[in-house]
């Protein structure tokens, strides 16, 4: 991982030493395998065309989306999709897990999103908020209301000063909880689900390119990994393919049965 070396160091205070900085070329990298499914790679698509076209949707009045959030099951590539998107939009990449912003001495928890919010504002970027839910979940079932309160507060007010050229992306798994008045701050929102039978192809066919595979084994590891998310399937595939260099073999539907049945994947419904 490597700093974009067009963008000033941050901050050094507890909101911004959690983040990890990443560069367009650094995502590149990252998002060499990733499968987005049809109807996020439409909003997708839209959404950055719609960032090229500033100065025609200006003359409509129609304002510019600058905020994505994201739901859905852990695995299923929300991550990966902010990286995608900082790659295409060539800017760096910071990566936040909220969990780690959260303070217990009472108001730093929310002067460190600010910090975060601010530095976006200042330094065009993709900024990519991992396990939203810590800092957005409703106020209405969290034990510390007050503190959580005020959290939950400055986020709103984050968010509705966010501006400029940085792009806002949101991750979390658990969508329920959130508050509503967050939801109605973001003007796109995005559904993860597990791969389907056309996802694992598209998949399997990546992660076999320049591998030298059985005959039949890729289709038969289609119907092997259903109801496995994403990384799950990256995990078993990376793992069949070192036993078969290991193995000096090519990779065989025993050595990916076998990978499977170590890495003892979590179905998932």
């Amino acid at each position: 991982m490597s700093k974009n070396k067009n963008s000033r160091s941050l901050p050094k205070s507890k909101g911004m030493e959690t983040a990890a900085v990443y560069s367009p070329a650094d995502c590149a990298v990252k998002v060499k395998r990733i499968v987005l499914q049809p109807g996020n790679r439409q909003i997708l698509e839209e959404f950055i065309a719609i960032l090229g076209m500033k100065e025609k949707f200006a003359e409509h009045d129609v304002p510019i989306p600058n905020k994505i959030v994201m739901f859905g099951p852990p695995g299923t590539g929300k991550t990966l999709t902010a990286f995608y998107m900082a790659q295409r939009l060539e800017l760096p990449l910071i990566v936040v897990r909220l969990d780690a912003v959260i303070n217990s001495f009472l108001g730093e928890t929310a002067s460190n999103v600010r910090k975060l919010f601010d530095y976006a504002k200042s330094s065009p970027c993709v900024l990519f908020l991992d396990e939203f839910d810590a800092i957005a979940r409703t106020r209405e079932n969290n034990d510390e209301v007050k503190e959580m309160s005020r959290v939950v507060n400055t986020l709103l007010q984050c968010l509705d000063e966010f501006e400029g050229g940085s792009v806002l992306m949101a991750a979390t798994n658990l969508e329920e909880e959130l508050d509503h008045a967050v939801w109605r701050r973001f003007d796109t929102r995005m559904t993860y689900r597990l791969p389907d039978d056309a996802d694992r192809e598209e998949y399997v066919r990546l992660m076999a390119a320049g591998f030298e595979h059985e005959k039949g084994v890729a289709e038969k590891a289609v119907d092997l990994l259903q109801g496995t998310s994403f990384a799950d399937m990256e995990q078993i595939y990376l793992k069949a393919k070192r036993k078969a260099i290991i193995a000096s073999s090519s990779l065989t539907y025993g050595i990916l049965e076998a990978s499977y049945r170590e890495y003892q994947p979590r179905k998932q419904a």
